[in-house]
């Protein structure tokens, strides 16, 4: 309404809004997002404990996880087995999703590095647990739609934020002479 209300079109009308307002408006959009990633993300999450073999599938939801295998990789300051698996939607391959467990010699720790394949609808998560026998893990598989709104309405609030303290009713004016710089009161 603020917007349509000027004669010479929206355009004009956008320009005449202040910052204030209008990062007012951004913080706002901000959290409806945040909070509608934090609600899909609860409410349609799928997580997944299964042992797989190579070239052993997994379905889950509208994927389908076929894992290929392992193999043993050095790295710098760590041994790893490296996992290597197939990520399909239909008949369409969308990922190779590679995660590792790897032992720290310094530390002499075990770790998870965890496979990810992030997209703004949706993330898809893979982490391998601990050898069963015979070429097969045990390995976790994470769906998360809508996960990184969580932290696109956080950018968005950020943004508004700033865009509302660019607004000039909050910027100080400083004046030589002024009666409060001399601590007088008017």
């Amino acid at each position: 309404a603020k917007v349509r209300s000027a004669k010479a079109g929206a355009l004009a009308g956008l320009r005449r809004l202040s910052r204030s307002y209008v990062g007012m408006q951004v913080a706002h959009l901000g959290l409806v997002i945040s909070v509608l990633g934090v609600a899909f993300t609860s409410a349609y999450s799928i997580e997944r404990d299964v042992r797989m073999a190579p070239g052993e599938s997994v379905e889950m939801g509208a994927y389908r996880f076929v894992f290929l295998g392992t193999d043993h990789r050095e790295g710098p300051n760590y041994s790893a087995e490296h996992g290597v698996v197939d990520v399909y939607r239909g008949e369409r391959k969308v990922k190779t999703l590679e995660p590792e467990k790897r032992f720290y010699h310094a530390q002499r720790n075990t770790m998870t590095e965890a496979a990810i394949d992030a997209g703004l609808f949706r993330d898809l998560y893979i982490a391998m647990g601990e050898p069963l026998g015979e070429g097969a893990w045990a390995v976790r598989i994470y769906h998360k739609p809508f996960i990184r709104w969580i932290w696109l309405g956080s950018i968005f609030m950020a943004a508004g934020g700033l865009l509302a303290m660019m607004d000039r009713r909050y910027r100080l004016r400083q004046k030589s002479g002024s009666s409060v710089a001399e601590g007088k009161v008017a």
